[in-house]
């Protein structure tokens, strides 16, 4: 298992509800394709279930 995971934004943040537009703010994503890498812990593994229909994940 990798310790980094690679997270991109591929759907906008608008329409959804202030908490789902603060957990995207909280992963470093604030634009459309945006890619950031983070550390693979289980608070961002949390933050990615929360939004995982606006993101794309790689290993």
């Amino acid at each position: 298992m990798s310790d980094t995971v690679i997270i991109t934004q591929v759907k906008s943040g608008i329409g959804s509800t202030k908490k789902i537009r603060a957990t995207l703010v909280g992963l470093g994503l604030t634009k459309m394709h945006k890619t950031i890498s983070r550390k693979d812990t289980p608070e961002i593994r949390g933050m990615i279930r929360k939004v995982q229909h606006l993101i794309k994940v790689e290993e």
